[in-house]
């Protein structure tokens, strides 16, 4: 049985070679919505009969042209709206996500009573943190604080109006597409915010080193990407990012590598990272974490300026040689 708000809300699901965590996806938004377009980039594994045999819209993405979820994400939008033009609102959500049944109801109240509001996200969860700790680590990053935010991720319901307004994603972005969007939606006076309501379940499936170190790599070029095309702004977007990579995994290693291993001031720089882990783990207390688990999190926050700096290295050789950067995948 669909909800009242229904004929309001459209969805715009992406994915490739997802399996049966896209049938889960689907069907946790069928429960609510009937407008539903599903754009599949490229899968071998029978995604596209599976989401056509389900009664969804299905857009297969031209993969003769460089693949991008911002892209995936427009076509979707497009296809959505040309069939629906009433529609107010659009969850978009990744393949492997299951929307919470409760959330569109309290995205929609909100965005209803709050009309200068382009964005509503809630909660994500992982919904296998005890698989590995690089699950575990997603979900803590996920848990941004509550209320106006800067940004949103893959999963949030947008004001048609305000994505129309923007144009959408930024489609030769490979990483960092939403909060580039955001950012062009504050500037256009647009606000966003994240509610105390669970929204999505993801199933990041990251059970290898590699699969966090590509990951990590690909937010390192969101960063650079994103400080390039915005970073001269008012609000300095992503500089102090930008910065913090650069010094933490580029300028002070060389560094240090450059006294040589024998020398004192090696080790004692090496320090310098211990005394920084310490300092993330005593002051990022917010949540009620065990003080083990806060001192691995304040230790991954270090780690992952080591690929993110290559992401921004990788970002900045695709700028100076012209040549355009494909997509980081992790799974």
């Amino acid at each position: 049985m669909k909800t009242t708000f229904s004929a309001t809300i459209g969805a715009v699901v992406i994915g490739r070679n997802e399996g049966e965590r896209l049938r889960t996806c689907l069907e946790s938004l069928s429960q609510n919505l009937t407008h539903i377009v599903y754009v599949d980039s490229g899968s071998s594994d029978g995604s596209v009969d599976l989401a056509t045999k389900m009664g969804m819209t299905v857009v297969p993405l031209d993969m003769a042209q460089p693949f991008t979820a911002a892209r995936a994400r427009n076509a979707g939008f497009k296809t959505l709206i040309s069939s629906n033009p009433s529609l107010k609102y659009v969850q978009f959500i990744d393949g492997d996500c299951q929307l919470v049944s409760s959330w569109l109801e309290s995205a929609t109240d909100f965005l209803e009573q709050h009309t200068y509001y382009a964005v509503a996200c809630g909660r994500r969860r992982e919904r296998f943190p005890e698989k590995s700790l690089y699950n575990r680590l997603c979900d803590v990053e996920w848990d941004t604080p509550i209320g106006d935010a800067t940004a949103c991720g893959g999963d949030a319901l947008i004001r048609v109006e305000a994505f129309v307004e923007v144009d959408g994603y930024r489609e030769d972005l490979i990483a960092g597409e939403e909060p580039e969007m955001c950012f062009r939606l504050r500037h256009k006076g647009w606000k966003i915010y994240r509610l105390d309501a669970e929204m999505t379940w993801h199933d990041a499936a990251i059970t290898q080193f590699g699969q966090w170190w590509r990951r990590s790599k690909r937010a390192g070029f969101a960063y650079a990407a994103g400080s390039a095309l915005h970073g001269a702004s008012k609000e300095r977007y992503w500089v102090k990012e930008n910065r913090s990579i650069v010094f933490w995994g580029g300028l002070l290693p060389i560094l240090l590598l450059s006294l040589g291993l024998l020398n004192k001031w090696f080790m004692i720089g090496w320090g310098i990272y211990l005394v920084q882990i310490v300092r993330i783990a005593s002051f990022n207390v917010r949540h009620n974490y065990a003080k083990n688990f806060q001192y691995l999190i304040a230790g991954s926050f270090v780690l992952i300026k080591f690929p993110q700096f290559m992401g921004v290295v990788s970002y900045h050789l695709a700028r100076l040689l012209k040549y355009r950067a494909t997509l980081i995948e992790y799974k």
